[in-house]
């Protein structure tokens, strides 16, 4: 339901209707520019995004953060000339992975993860390569991309010497690793609660095992069209992507495949604690009914020796004996002592 709730502001309106879908992840929209080249570094904070095509140098990296603002998208989507179904993709946060191809620009859907306490946080994140400049789209400016503008300062690697379709390559592997760490942890997480399974099963337990089966199954999600998009990438013969990159792509497409293997793998893992907390569980249930139907048992010949006695009859052996009643019970005691015995010696207690 919360799926259908968030889609509603788009039943009924025209194509290309720039709605934001999703939640607003901080307080102001941002826009950072990065621009780069062999010799030189420069970074900013701009308000008009005309402002970085009238003063462009080298590779042009344009980051925007906080989706909510509508009109910041929009602005962006203008100065560039980005076609109205893009913008609306990059405002609904519930977009499916995929690229898509256009005269002389691609567009690139992602989703990338964030270990927190709470767990894999999942962001979308749209990607636009038009030479000379690449145009992120982001929900908030966490940290996903900070070790990448650091190795564009600092002159690591080959990204300064590199145009703006490897910085495309870059920030498409800045997600894929995000999933990696994610997956770090969840597995850090699955491990410590194998030991919590098979010791000590609880209602917490379950909910730990469905949380984490819901995160890898959201990392699967995203994954799977993600190698169709990377493939397309790598396999595309864009013109202005340089075949010298194919190899970097292939690369990125490598590592979706080996998320894709990692999730099932978690998944499987998941689905066998889950087995197992049942049949803890089962077995706990088990044990205290054996318990109590040893109890029951030990009781019924109790119960019948003492029913027999409590007949309105006038006549009964012993009745009337001084020594009935401790007779009686010397009888069910011996009895209950008896079945004891006989549960010790078969090993049922």
């Amino acid at each position: 339901m919360r799926f259908v709730n968030r889609k509603q502001a788009h039943v009924g309106a025209a194509p290309g209707t720039l709605v934001h879908v999703g939640s607003q992840r901080v307080e102001h929209a941002r826009i950072r520019v990065l621009s780069y080249g062999p010799d030189f570094v420069e970074e900013r904070d701009i308000t008009d995004p005309s402002e970085c095509v009238e003063t462009a140098r080298g590779v042009t990296w344009l980051a925007v953060s906080g989706l909510h603002e509508v009109d910041v998208v929009r602005a962006v989507g203008e100065c560039f000339d980005l076609h109205p179904l893009v913008l609306e993709d990059v405002l609904d946060t519930d977009q499916r992975p995929k690229v898509e191809m256009f005269e002389d620009y691609i567009v690139c859907i992602a989703r990338s993860f964030a270990p927190d306490e709470e767990g894999a946080t999942p962001q979308q994140v749209s990607l636009v390569l038009k030479p000379p400049f690449v145009i992120s789209f982001e929900e908030c400016a966490g940290g996903l991309f900070d070790p990448l503008r650091a190795r564009i300062e600092s002159g690591l690697g080959r990204i300064r010497n590199s145009g703006p379709d490897y910085l495309l390559y870059a920030l498409l592997d800045s997600v894929v690793d995000s999933w990696f760490t994610s997956l770090d942890h969840i597995t850090e997480q699955t491990e410590e609660l194998e030991q919590a399974v098979v010791a000590e099963p609880d209602g917490e337990t379950l909910r730990l095992i469905h949380h984490l089966r819901s995160e890898v199954a959201d990392i699967r999600r995203a994954a799977g069209p993600m190698r169709e998009a990377a493939g397309l990438l790598w396999r595309g013969e864009i013109e202005f992507i340089s075949p010298d990159l194919e190899l970097y792509l292939r690369d990125v497409y490598d590592h979706v495949i080996h998320v894709e293997e990692l999730t099932e793998d978690l998944r499987d893992i998941l689905m066998g604690m889950l087995d197992i907390y049942l049949s803890g569980i089962s077995n706990r249930m088990n044990e205290i009914m054996k318990v109590l139907t040893m109890i029951a048992t030990i009781f019924i010949p109790a119960t019948f020796v003492a029913s027999m006695y409590g007949m309105n009859f006038e006549h009964m052996p012993g009745l009337h004996h001084p020594w009935g009643y401790p007779a009686a019970l010397g009888v069910m005691l011996s009895i209950a002592i008896g079945m004891l015995a006989y549960f010790r010696r078969k090993d049922w207690i």
